[in-house]
């Protein structure tokens, strides 16, 4: 009963949020539709990240191949399977990256994953300059902001639905073993190496079809627009400010996150990047594990005060 009373109220927001466009002018369309996006990338990051506590700063070279895939190939496509093959690229390129780096841990992984975004960036742009004489790229689809915020949403939606999975799975399970001590996980006889890379491999894959999606919202593309680091940024800081090893911490994290930041561009542009590195110190420092995790510790020390409390009064009654 509690479960299809659950299934009824998502199903009732999904139609809420799919209606919402439709009552808002562009800049409130475009608001909705870039929060949807680090929603998405949040929860993605959070999947393979959250678990096993590899911080990965790959995120825009996922995020830029998708947006190349379909600057590229939406003249020559049909644009469903433009989306297809940006999946498909993304996912090689994951298990590519996954098989040669996921033995790596701690500052190595954080360090190889921001210089793949880095060389892929640099491989783009070589390829664009000297093979096809041009730095960027036009990008014509008869595709609104509505439409781009809808196909948006589903994916929010299937990628929680996989989280949730995960999370009630044998793998979820596995991954918390991997995430606290991957020699334990090894001697029960988990595939560490296996699971890391399949979750590694949905995460990337899902992440580069947020950038193949929104792709068509700037017409115009260009390395330094799609390989932009700060995508990478903000999109682990939203994932930690929420609460990476919850459901819906990345969500909780980045819709606040999402609207401060916007604000801080259009009124600080000048100091939005010294903002957003104090806000990331002060974030890891104050709230390392998210703050859904640091309002259920509270509860708990809450409870355990009013037990205590109760306890006294009724030893002061007897």
């Amino acid at each position: 009963m509690k479960k299809t009373i659950a299934l009824v109220l998502i199903a009732l927001a999904l139609a809420a949020l799919a209606w919402l466009p439709t009552q808002l002018g562009a800049y409130g369309v475009g608001l909705l539709l870039g929060m949807t996006g680090y929603v998405v990338l949040a929860s993605a990051w959070a999947l393979f990240s959250g678990p096993t506590r590899y911080v990965s700063l790959a995120t825009v070279a996922f995020f830029g191949i998708g947006a190349y895939t379909v600057a590229v190939l939406s003249e020559t496509l049909p644009y469903p399977l433009v989306l297809v093959a940006a999946a498909l690229i993304g996912l090689v390129v994951a298990l590519i990256v996954g098989l040669a780096t996921l033995r790596l841990a701690g500052v190595y992984f954080v360090i190889f994953t921001f210089g793949l975004a880095e060389l892929i960036r640099q491989l783009v742009t070589w390829y664009e300059v000297n093979v096809t004489g041009t730095l960027g790229r036009y990008i014509f689809l008869p595709i609104s902001s509505e439409q781009i915020y809808w196909q948006l949403l589903g994916l929010a939606a299937i990628t929680i639905g996989i989280g949730w999975w995960i999370s009630r799975s044998r793998i979820g399970l596995a991954l918390k073993v991997i995430g606290d001590d991957e020699t334990v996980a090894a001697h029960t006889g988990i595939n560490i190496a296996g699971v890391k890379l399949a979750l590694f491999a949905v995460s990337a894959t899902i992440i580069t079809l947020v950038g193949a999606i929104q792709a068509p919202r700037w017409t115009y593309v260009e390395p330094s627009i799609v390989f932009n680091p700060t995508i990478s940024f903000l999109t682990l800081i939203m994932a930690l400010l929420g609460g990476a090893n919850r459901l819906w911490g990345p969500m909780l994290g980045a819709i606040p996150l999402f609207l401060l930041f916007e604000w801080l561009s259009a009124n600080f542009p000048s100091h939005y990047s010294i903002i957003l590195g104090l806000m990331f110190i002060a974030i890891v420092f104050i709230v390392p594990r998210g703050v859904l995790a640091l309002f259920e510790d509270l509860w708990k020390r809450a409870r355990a005060m009013r037990k205590r409390e109760g306890a006294a009064q009724k030893e002061a009654v007897q």
